[in-house]
């Protein structure tokens, strides 16, 4: 049996992955690699929660006996771990693989490693063979697996004993800096897209939940609005700055306010439209604000990277929006 099938009928079984491996859930995942400027990459997050499974037999034919998967996966394993068993889709894009295993193989949090002669070895040890795996480096294991008080200090030691680690979790503290000091700018560039787009463009819309805050990006309210809305946010799904739903029609709206980075991209496009079929909605649109003409010049200047069929909104130019033609 193909792996693509072995993985889907092990996630009909199931019904998916517990909440955690190994005492681990994915917001503590999440919070380490926010320490070292990762942890906004979905896939690195699953992929690491993948090789905490210590509940799921090895995929590998011939693995040692009691092997399981954690203790060694390839990268098509990843692939279907991550993108069957616990997201319920399909397999990911051996080609994204820069995205959701080199970040951390170059820090060494993932470890390269061999089955060969019923045994797991150090390194990638023939080019392509099947039996090229990673697993997580323990250091980084006993981080995620630290008390809440105590994985910080870890994460700090670790990093200092790797250039590159020690490079990331300074760029991390640089990173949290630039926020602090833009993000009165985006809360209030998200308040007028709520407030003022929204009304004038998208009339009948209803505004389910922005994410303007620090705590938690949805609260109680707007969870009962999601529901009524027959809306169920995942963790692996994308969260947009604003997120309205026309009841009559039953479309959602996506809106995300650039003030840095985060445009409706093409990434964006397929994340949001997944989620809209996931939940039954008849369609969803996205658009792009941003604070001025200069600022929205300035990023697309370089990025680019407007989907097509998308609209952009200029706060400083309210009156009218336009849309992305290809």
């Amino acid at each position: 049996m193909a792996l693509h099938d072995t993985v889907t009928a092990i996630r009909q079984k199931t019904g998916g992955t517990p909440d955690s491996f190994q005492g681990v859930t994915k917001v503590r995942i999440r919070e380490v690699l926010t320490a070292l400027h990762l942890g906004t990459n979905n896939d690195l997050v699953d992929g690491v929660f993948a090789l905490l499974d210590d509940q799921t037999d090895s995929w590998f034919s011939k693995a040692p006996a009691g092997t399981k998967f954690a203790d060694g996966a390839t990268t098509a394993h990843l692939a279907c771990h991550i993108g069957i068993l616990q997201r319920g889709h399909t397999k990911l894009d051996r080609e994204g693989r820069d995205y959701w295993i080199k970040p951390l193989r170059e820090l060494g949090g993932f470890e390269a490693i061999t089955l060969q002669d019923g045994a797991f070895i150090s390194g990638h040890v023939k080019a392509k063979s099947p039996n090229s795996s990673y697993r997580l480096n323990e250091g980084l294991k006993a981080i995620l697996k630290a008390p809440a008080g105590k994985w910080a200090a870890m994460l700090r030691e670790w990093a200092q004993e790797d250039v590159a680690r020690e490079r990331r979790s300074f760029q991390a503290e640089m990173a949290e800096a630039a926020r602090k000091q833009i993000d009165n700018g985006h809360a209030d560039l998200i308040r007028a897209s709520a407030d003022h787009y929204a009304p004038r463009f998208l009339p009948g819309f209803q505004v389910l939940y922005i994410d303007d805050s620090d705590g938690d990006r949805i609260t109680a309210a707007e969870r009962k609005k999601l529901a009524a809305a027959g809306i169920e946010l995942l963790l692996e799904d994308a969260m947009p700055d604003v997120l309205l739903w026309h009841p009559e029609t039953d479309h959602i709206w996506v809106i995300e306010a650039v003030t840095s980075d985060g445009e409706v991209d093409l990434h964006k496009v397929a994340q949001m439209t997944r989620l809209a079929a996931r939940c039954g909605k008849a369609g969803v649109g996205f658009t792009t604000t941003y604070r001025s003409w200069k600022e929205a010049a300035a990023r697309q200047g370089v990025q680019t990277n407007l989907a097509v069929g998308s609209y952009l909104w200029i706060q400083g130019d309210p009156a009218k929006q336009f849309k992305v033609e290809g």
